[in-house]
C-alpha cells in the first residue's frame, strides 16, 4: 500500500502560504506536495520554490500533473467552479470553508463527489486542536453531565482593505459569520451535538463594506442544550480572547485563545464536588479548576494527515461527512433568521 498522498494546492497564497502548506502538507507524515497553482504567477513561483513543488500556471495544467488530491484555498466565488474541475478531473478535495456560496452549490457539489466516488472534505481544521479534542473526550465521558450551555467567540479587526473579496457579498456569501461563525458552529456541534434552530443577528457596526462585521447567533442543540456564537470584524486583535465555554451540570470546561488559527490556549475544567448540594451563599471555592493541557497538536498538519490517511486506507475522512454541506445549512439558517428576525430550523 502506498504511504503518502500527493497534494496539488489551488490558491497558493494567503492560508496555503501562511499556514496550510509549511505546517500542514509539508511536515505530514503521509502527504507529499507536488504542485501549486495561483493566480498571482508572482506569489504562485515564489510558493513553489519555498516548497520545493512545481508552479502551474492554469487548474488544468495542475490537474494533469501526477496528484491525488487538491487543496482549494480561493475565494468562496470560485470554490463551485472549481471543485466541480478537480472532481471531474478524479482529484479528491479538500476545499476551504465555506464550501460554497450558498446550499444549492454544496449539495451540487457534495452529490458531484458522490457520483465520482471522491471525498470532498470541508477545511475545518479547528476540530483538531488537541484541547478540542481532550474536551470532547471529557463530554462524551459524562464529566460535565447534561449539557446545558456553550459559547464560541471568535473576533479580529478587519478594516476596508482595497480588492478584499471578504468585504464583497456577491463574492464572500457574507462577512464575520460566513468567515468566523463556521467555524465556531462546527466546534459547537463537534462538543455539544446537533444544533437544531438558531436565530441570528447580524450588522455593520463598525466598518462600511458590504458584508457584515458583527453576528451573534443564538443555537439550541437537539439535547436541548444552548449555546451562542458571536463573531465580530470590528474588535481590535488585542480585545478578543476567542472564548469557548462549556457547561453542564456537574461542571465547565473553560478556554481561550483555542479558537484560532494557531495551537496554543488555556483550557481549564471545573466540576462539583462530590456530595456537594445547594450553597445558598454561592461561594464559588472551586480554586483554578484543572488544566487540560495534553500535548500540543499542530491543527493543519493533522487536518492533512487524516484527510490523507482516510484516502490511503480507502475510508471516509472525518472531514467529508457531510460537514461541508451541514456548514453550509447552518449559514443558510442564521442568514435567514437574521433576515426575518425569526428562529430557523435546520434542514436535514
Amino acid at each position: 500500500m502506498r504511504d503518502s498522498i500527493r497534494w496539488g494546492v489551488v490558491g497558493s497564497g494567503g492560508i496555503a502560504r501562511r499556514r496550510t502548506i509549511p505546517e500542514g502538507i509539508v511536515p505530514a507524515s503521509n502527504a507529499r506536495l507536488v504542485g501549486v497553482y495561483g493566480t498571482n504567477a508572482k506569489t504562485n513561483a515564489e510558493v513553489a520554490k519555498a516548497f520545493g513543488a512545481t508552479p502551474f500556471d492554469s487548474l488544468e495544467t495542475l490537474l494533469a500533473a501526477e496528484i491525488d488530491a487538491v487543496y482549494i484555498a480561493t475565494p468562496v466565488f470560485v470554490h463551485a467552479h472549481q471543485v466541480t474541475q478537480c472532481l471531474c478531473a478524479g482529484k479528491h478535495v479538500l476545499c476551504e470553508k465555506p464550501l460554497a456560496l450558498n446550499v444549492v452549490e454544496a449539495q451540487t457539489l457534495v452529490a458531484l463527489a458522490e457520483e465520482c466516488k471522491l471525498q470532498l472534505g470541508a477545511g475545518l481544521m479547528m476540530r483538531f486542536h488537541s484541547q478540542h479534542q481532550e474536551a470532547q473526550k471529557m463530554i462524551a465521558a459524562g464529566k460535565l453531565g447534561k449539557p446545558v450551555y456553550a459559547r464560541a467567540q471568535l473576533s479580529c479587526w478587519y478594516p476596508p482593505l482595497q480588492g478584499a473579496w471578504r468585504q464583497n457579498a456577491s463574492k464572500a456569501g457574507g462577512g464575520s459569520l460566513a468567515d468566523m461563525g463556521v467555524h465556531c458552529m462546527d466546534l459547537l456541534e463537534m462538543l455539544f451535538g446537533p444544533v437544531a434552530s438558531v436565530g441570528c443577528q447580524i450588522s455593520r457596526l463598525v466598518h462600511n463594506y458590504e458584508t457584515e462585521d458583527s453576528s451573534v447567533v443564538m443555537l439550541t442543540f437537539e439535547n436541548g442544550a444552548m449555546g451562542t456564537v458571536d463573531t465580530f470584524f470590528c474588535v481590535p486583535d488585542e480585545s478578543s480572547k476567542n472564548v469557548l465555554e462549556l457547561y453542564g451540570s456537574e461542571g465547565s470546561i473553560l478556554a481561550k485563545g483555542t479558537i484560532g488559527q494557531g495551537s496554543q490556549g488555556e483550557m481549564r475544567f471545573y466540576y462539583r464536588p462530590q456530595g456537594k448540594g445547594y450553597d445558598a451563599q454561592q461561594s464559588r471555592e472551586h480554586g483554578e479548576g484543572v488544566e487540560i493541557r495534553p500535548p500540543a497538536v499542530n491543527m493543519y498538519r493533522a487536518e492533512i494527515e487524516e484527510f490523507s490517511q482516510a484516502l490511503l486506507e480507502g475510508r471516509e475522512s472525518d472531514l467529508a461527512r457531510g460537514r461541508g454541506l451541514r456548514s453550509q445549512k447552518l449559514l443558510h439558517a442564521c442568514y435567514e433568521s437574521a433576515r426575518t428576525s425569526r428562529s430557523v430550523q435546520i434542514a436535514k
